[in-house]
Parts: C-alpha cells; structure tokens; sequence
C-alpha cells in the first residue's frame, strides 16, 4: 500500500461538496477528484461521444477502474463527516471571552455561515480562523488515515 500525502487528503478535504467524491488509489496514494455528474460515464451502456471535453475522457478511465475495483479505492470523506459548523464553534469557544460570546452568538440560528465570515472579517481574526480551520482540517485528515490503516507523510 501507497503512503499518502497528508496535504493531499486536506486539500481535497477543504474541496469536499455535493457535487464530487474524491477516492484515494491505495495502490498508488494518489487522489482522484469525481464529479458526481460524470459517474454515468462507467455505465456498460455509454458509448464514448466526440462532444465530451479532453479533461473529462481524462477522467473516464479513473471512474470504471473505481467501479471495477473497490477495493483498491478509499473515499474520502464528505462535507457531512467533516461538520464545518463544528469546527466553527470550536473556534469560537477558543477565543477570549469577549470575543468568545460574541462569535459564539453569532453562529447561531439560519444564516450562520454568513454571520460568522462577516464577523470574523469585522474582528479582525479571518487569519486566525483560517489558520484553526487549515489545523482542524489535518487533524481529521491524521485521524481518517489512521483509521484506515493508511501510512501518511
């Protein structure tokens, strides 16, 4: 089995959305990134169309060795295991008091995400949350790895 590059799982990690699956090769270590719309393209009955752009015939081979074998690939982890709005309340929890209550207020109810990056725009503290973002990040990075037997560097 492959090492995997820890920087490698947090960029796809930060890229995590609805609308793609990334999969570690673990023969290879490498990370491929899936647009869900172009899974139809393993489908035994598609037949390869002139009209499909370069990169995503790029991506095809990718998709049916995936399908075909599974268990050489791991996915990582989507958007829900990594529970953005818990790393944001971390965050908030962590700052000085004054500032603790009012990100920690602001985080609260429909629309959070919003109040949160103006606040912490307003504050001044964007780098700091970037920053405990990035470290939160390859934390769950470290861990997911862990918990698959992968070796990472």
């Amino acid at each position: 089995m492959a090492k995997v590059k820890i920087d490698d799982v947090v960029e796809h990690l930060e890229f995590a959305s609805d609308m793609n699956k990334s999969f570690l090769n673990k023969k290879t270590g490498k990370i491929h990134l899936i647009p869900e719309e172009l899974e139809r393209y393993a489908e035994p009955d598609f037949e390869d169309e002139d009209f499909i752009p370069e990169w995503e015939k790029e991506i095809i081979p990718v998709i049916k060795d995936i399908k075909q074998n599974p268990n050489d690939y791991i996915e990582i982890p989507d958007r829900f295991y990594i529970n953005e709005y818990a790393i944001m309340e971390r965050f908030c929890l962590s700052l000085e008091e004054a500032l603790r209550d009012k990100m920690y207020a602001a985080i609260k109810g429909s629309g959070a995400f919003r109040r949160f990056k103006d606040s912490i725009h307003n504050y001044g503290i964007a780098d700091d949350w970037y920053k405990y973002k990035e470290e939160s990040f390859r934390e769950i990075a470290i861990e997911w790895c862990k918990d698959n037997d992968l070796e990472y560097y």
